[in-house]
């Protein structure tokens, strides 16, 4: 498996796109592999940037995380985002992204072989953070 490193980009990304991603990589990707989730709005409301993304992720991995397959992807995941040693909400989003790409394949809409859907999932969030980074990045 070829796995795209994401966490190389995310340190140099504002926190509104560091936010775009993660709702992105929950609400649309990991919704899309069959994750039911629907968040506590009230404690999101009126919550900074970086809090918010911490509440958001702390709420879905919550959510989502009472299976075997939750908890193994919440290891995998923390172990690498620590791996990766990045700073400030960044560890944050390469947390969720990872989780969420660990957590996919086992996702009840998908039809793939776990690692062709782990190189596929992997492919969408860095298409994503790449489309995402041009909006908020300039030259």
């Amino acid at each position: 498996m070829s796995e795209l490193e994401l966490h190389p980009l995310l340190s140099h990304l504002p926190e509104d796109a560091l936010k775009e991603f993660t709702e992105w990589c929950i609400f649309e990707q990991a919704i899309a592999a069959g994750f039911e989730f629907t968040p506590d709005n009230s404690r999101l409301e009126g919550l900074l940037t970086p809090y918010y993304i911490e509440e958001l992720v702390d709420q879905f991995v919550t959510a989502t995380r009472n299976s075997i397959e939750g908890g193994l992807a919440a290891l995998l995941a923390g172990k690498k985002a620590d791996a990766h040693a990045l700073q400030g909400i960044a560890i944050v989003v390469d947390f969720i992204s990872l989780y969420v790409l660990y957590l996919v394949p086992k996702g009840k809409n998908n039809t793939l072989t776990t690692d062709e859907k782990l190189v596929e999932a992997s492919q969408e969030q860095y298409n994503k953070l790449q489309e995402i980074s041009q909006k908020y990045v300039t030259s």
